[in-house]
Order: C-alpha cells, then sequence, then structure tokens
C-alpha cells in the first residue's frame, strides 16, 4: 500500500492524500487501524510507521477530535488527518468493500469543505474529479 501526496488534483487547487495500489489483505490491515481510531481515539496512529504501508512522499498521522477538520498540513510532508470517532467509523462502511474481494475501484474516504481529500484507491489511477 503507497502513502502519497498529490497536489493540485483539478483546477480548483485541491489536493489529496492517497492510499492506493494494495490489495484486499491490506485493506484488513487498514481497516484495523480506522476500527482502532474508533475504539482508542485518545491514541494518534503514524501511517508511515506501519510496516504495510510505504510512504511515497508524505507522512499521515491520524488523529482523534472533536470536529472534522479532515487533513491539514504546513509544509506539504507531514499530513494530520483530524476527524470525529463517527467519521473514522463511516470511513469503517467505506473501506470494508475493498476487504471482500480484489477491486479496481476507488472511494472518497470522506467529504469535509477542505482543501485536502482522502482518497483510498486500489490502483495507481487519480479519478477524473473529487
Amino acid at each position: 500500500m503507497r502513502l502519497e501526496f498529490i497536489k493540485n488534483i483539478n483546477g480548483y487547487d485541491e489536493h489529496a492524500i492517497r492510499l492506493s495500489d494494495f490489495n484486499s489483505s491490506q485493506a484488513v490491515m487498514f481497516f484495523g487501524i480506522i476500527n482502532r481510531m474508533v475504539r482508542h481515539s485518545d491514541s494518534p496512529i503514524d501511517l508511515s510507521s506501519l510496516g504495510f504501508i510505504h510512504p511515497v512522499n508524505c507522512n499521515l498521522i491520524l488523529r482523534s477530535s472533536a470536529d472534522d477538520a479532515g487533513i491539514s498540513t504546513a509544509d506539504n510532508v507531514n499530513f494530520f488527518c483530524d476527524l470525529t470517532a463517527k467519521t473514522y467509523k463511516t470511513i469503517e462502511g467505506l473501506v470494508e468493500p475493498f476487504c471482500r474481494k480484489e477491486s479496481k475501484g476507488y472511494q472518497w474516504l470522506y467529504d469535509i469543505d477542505t482543501p485536502i481529500g482522502f482518497l483510498f484507491s486500489s490502483g495507481k489511477d487519480m479519478p477524473a474529479e473529487k
């Protein structure tokens, strides 16, 4: 599974953090990480430190928050995803279909008005637009 920052994904100065190039067993491992955020929201998780996720050009730390702020960064290298436990629970449902079988699809993991989206894509292609 690759973790990367993609700058300017469309003409609206929007960007994405993309988890891509994975199989169903890696999707199951990511599902477990999201489940941990739902159950133990007091502990941030650095995706870059997990053995099955290979950072390409960024780091992403998942954190629990009282509000859904989405993904933010100060330097386009170190990113923080601040979401409520309820939103992490919603993400579980979005990731779960990728766990059941190999898939060639993608899923935006949240719909928050922020310039950085969170894309879960089994392949390496970018969808046409966010």
